[in-house]
């Protein structure tokens, strides 16, 4: 994959039968990207994070694999980190989840073969959901041929978390000889890159105004409704894009 997240040309629709193993290697040869680096780094600051709350090794690497996605790890880590049980910091963590639920919706009838993929295939794929995984897809997957998808996705996403798997292992052993200030820079790569990612990914307007919109609001609710404030952003930000999208649309008609 290059640099602007374009798919390698020998990946053309023309290879249709292509069998899903060579799709996979593909899949896991795109891999190799700025995104993938990015998340990477930002895994890294995160293995910081996690010693200095005291997870153990094995802790911070069952939940990097496990829970993938950064921003449900953060929260995990932060409830654990608080002595909060476990029914409590659950909800949190799914609460911080449930934004992936609409991506995994919408990527799921594009890689899905109707009458041939299987339940447990997709719910592989869907593992992988994340941000940069479904950013990509989005993006790259509608230019390759149906049969070969799934597999791409699937070994896009399994490369990509593979290798921060084990560099987030080696970061959390290696963490105390990096500077604070380096840990912090590189785990707020995250958050930069997936602004910048929805925003070149967004098709409607109604998207942006939505991003801006919880971009104001996020630092308000984080004030006065700590704790929930991701939700009500999310809930607030996504209706007043709504209605001024068709209010927009009112007045053009």
């Amino acid at each position: 994959m290059s640099p602007s997240g374009d798919v390698p040309s020998d990946s053309a629709p023309s290879n249709e039968n292509l069998p899903d193993r060579a799709w996979m290697l593909r899949g896991a040869r795109a891999a190799v990207s700025i995104p993938a680096f990015i998340l990477t780094a930002a895994f890294v600051g995160y293995a910081g994070l996690a010693r200095e709350t005291g997870l153990t090794l094995l802790e911070t690497l069952a939940m990097t694999g496990l829970v993938w996605a950064l921003p449900s790890v953060v929260v995990l880590t932060g409830a654990l980190s608080s002595g909060m049980g476990i029914i409590p910091a659950a909800i949190a963590v799914a609460l911080a989840s449930v934004r992936l639920m609409p991506m995994t919706m919408a990527l799921m009838p594009l890689i899905k073969v109707p009458g041939k993929t299987k339940n447990w295939q997709l719910l592989i794929a869907s593992h992988f959901v994340a941000v940069t995984a479904w950013v990509y897809a989005m993006k790259n997957l509608p230019d390759l041929p149906r049969e070969g998808r799934l597999p791409f996705f699937i070994g896009f996403g399994g490369a990509v978390s593979t290798f921060v798997f084990c560099m987030t292992g080696a970061a959390y052993l290696l963490v105390e000889r990096m500077p604070d200030i380096v840990a912090g820079a590189l785990f707020l790569l995250t958050p930069v890159y997936f602004l910048c990612s929805l925003w070149g990914a967004a098709r409607l307007n109604a998207d942006r105004v939505a991003m801006i919109t919880g971009l104001v609001l996020g630092p308000l609710f984080f004030l006065y409704l700590p704790g929930l404030d991701l939700l009500w952003t999310g809930l607030v930000g996504g209706t007043i894009a709504y209605f001024a999208s068709r209010i927009v649309r009112r007045g053009l008609s």
